[in-house]
């Protein structure tokens, strides 16, 4: 049974083993072009593949659907405790069809925040509430059409970019697309080794998995080799006619090699043929080096608007890979064997969401 939220407003707590209540709440989602972190299979799978609870409030009239806010109930010994919209997303937040429903579902959801002991509720977009702590300032988006053919999308690439593109292309490596346990095994290893060099835990190999089995139709992992080695690897979503390059990266001899920038235009084609018409290359810190890679691919920086409540005095998480507080941190994780890396990483990065 639904467990109800005190609110004055028809707002409730969802039973994510309520196949029919799911299955409302995703055509919602759906009619209305929220993002996939809005869809209750990403909160099941961060839940299965991290163990961070998955959650939501549901906001009706008349028992037809009005607002839904996804949530993740992050626990961390080392980061705290907060609700989040959506754990492991870049988007997520409020999504209603009134002015009346924001407010209900946020109303809830600090009475819910402070019932349960959760300090703080982080959004990652949708409509900010108001008296909410909002930026713009933090991370951009980037997103643009994909072209009508290959040769196309290469040309649209700008020069540089293009041009090591290109190097790629003549190396003549293996490109190859799946979604089994052996695409799973090469993507992790590709994708902790990348992150382990940029100081960063690795997410669990869980987490992969049970995304991959959450969107069995609109996921799969895409890689590059040379020979029988793997060199650059990512998983992508599929999603409102947008594939999302989300989990990705490569090995230290990817970059000599061009992997990683012909993983990218390879996945552009991919996408194509698959029906897509935009590529989402996702967030980046403004003003990181990720977020110049982008530019430098054509991509126009779009400012993401988030939003934050805090209990009173309680702590906020500091996730932030920037802080100061982390450089050394950062610093030694770098150095770290990767197998250790990959022993210690998932342990702390199920609190990262």
């Amino acid at each position: 049974m639904n467990a109800p939220v005190k609110t004055g407003e028809a707002v409730r707590l969802v039973d994510f083993g309520d196949a029919q209540d799911m299955r409302r709440i995703d055509s919602f989602a759906a009619e209305a072009g929220a993002s996939l972190f809005h869809r209750p299979a990403w909160l099941a799978a961060v839940q299965a593949g991290t163990g961070q609870r998955a959650a939501g409030l549901v906001a009706e009239q008349m028992g037809v659907v009005t607002g839904w806010l996804p949530l993740t109930e992050v626990r961390s010994a080392l980061f705290g405790k907060a609700l989040v919209s959506s754990g492991f997303g870049v988007g997520g937040g409020i999504c209603a069809g009134s002015d009346a429903a924001v407010r209900a579902l946020a109303k809830a959801a600090e009475a819910y925040a402070q019932t349960c002991g959760f300090g703080s509720i982080e959004l990652r977009g949708g409509t900010i509430p108001q008296g909410w702590d909002t930026w713009s300032d933090k991370h951009c988006g980037f997103e643009r059409a994909l072209a009508c053919d290959d040769e196309a999308e290469l040309l649209a690439i700008p020069r540089k970019a293009r041009a090591e593109v290109r190097k790629g292309l003549g190396f003549g490596h293996k490109v190859t697309i799946g979604r089994d346990a052996r695409d799973v095994a090469v993507h992790y290893a590709c994708y902790s080794e990348s992150v382990r060099n940029l100081g960063t835990p690795v997410f669990p190999r869980e987490l992969f998995r049970a995304m991959l089995n959450a969107f069995p139709d609109s996921s799969d992992i895409l890689t590059v080799w040379q020979g029988d080695i793997p060199l650059a690897s990512v998983l992508s979503f599929y999603h409102n006619g947008a594939v999302l390059p989300f989990w990705g990266g490569g090995s230290h001899a990817a970059r000599p090699a061009r992997a990683n920038e012909l993983m990218y235009y390879e996945l552009m084609c991919h996408a194509r043929r698959q029906g897509m018409t935009r590529f989402d290359f996702g967030r980046s810190k403004t003003g990181s080096g990720p977020y110049s890679f982008k530019k430098n691919w054509g991509f126009d920086p779009v400012p993401l608007t988030y939003g934050a409540w805090s209990d009173g005095d309680a702590p906020k998480r500091n996730i932030d890979p920037t802080d100061a507080s982390y450089s050394r941190k950062i610093d030694l994780w770098k150095k770290l064997p990767l197998p250790i890396a990959n022993m210690l990483g998932p342990w702390i990065a199920r609190g990262l969401a």
